[in-house]
């Protein structure tokens, strides 16, 4: 029993003292552990913020450049029908959204469904316009059909979405 006693004497301070370092090493570990995840955060977002910003600025550009005047500027319609500028028009759009598809991973699901209506909504307003006139007529009449169907419609896709991209990046960035 004597041993026991001498051998507990000299086993419970050294236990006090072991689970005392413990703690403080761990404590110290873990504070070492939350700055580090701290500073990889900021790393992050100093990394990522560039891109999100370029995202918004080239979803803005893929706005302005599906609009409807600004495909009649870039196509040749002076002497394209009615059915082969209409056509262009919305090979041309489909291909700048696939161009912009990746940028949805920088913005808002709700932002990207925004942009994606106005596009559809554009290619919708293309072939409305198309269909009202005659598949033969001179291409360049699309763009005032174009223009009536948006009246009609008193909404313009495009100028919603730029609208949302700006609000969304006021939000973000204040």
């Amino acid at each position: 029993m004597d041993t026991f006693l001498e051998i507990l004497k000299y086993i419970l301070p050294a236990l006090v003292v072991f689970a005392t370092v413990y703690l403080l090493i761990k404590r110290f570990l873990d504070q070492q552990h939350s700055l580090e995840l701290m500073k990889y955060r900021q790393a992050q977002v100093s990394e990522i913020t560039p891109l999100k910003l370029q995202a918004y600025e080239r979803l803005l550009m893929l706005c302005e450049r599906i609009s409807i005047p600004n495909l009649m500027l870039r196509l040749n319609v002076k002497e394209s029908t009615v059915e082969q500028l209409s056509k262009a028009m919305l090979v041309a759009i489909q291909q700048e959204y696939e161009h912009n598809l990746t940028q949805q991973i920088y913005v808002s699901e709700s932002l990207w469904q925004i942009i994606t209506m106005a596009k559809n909504q554009t290619s919708e307003i293309v072939s409305t316009a198309a269909s009202k006139l005659d598949r033969s007529a001179p291409g360049n009449l699309i763009a005032m059909e174009a223009a009536e169907v948006m009246q009609q419609s008193k909404v313009n896709p495009l100028d919603a979405a730029k609208r949302s991209i700006r609000k969304e990046l006021s939000v973000l960035f204040g």
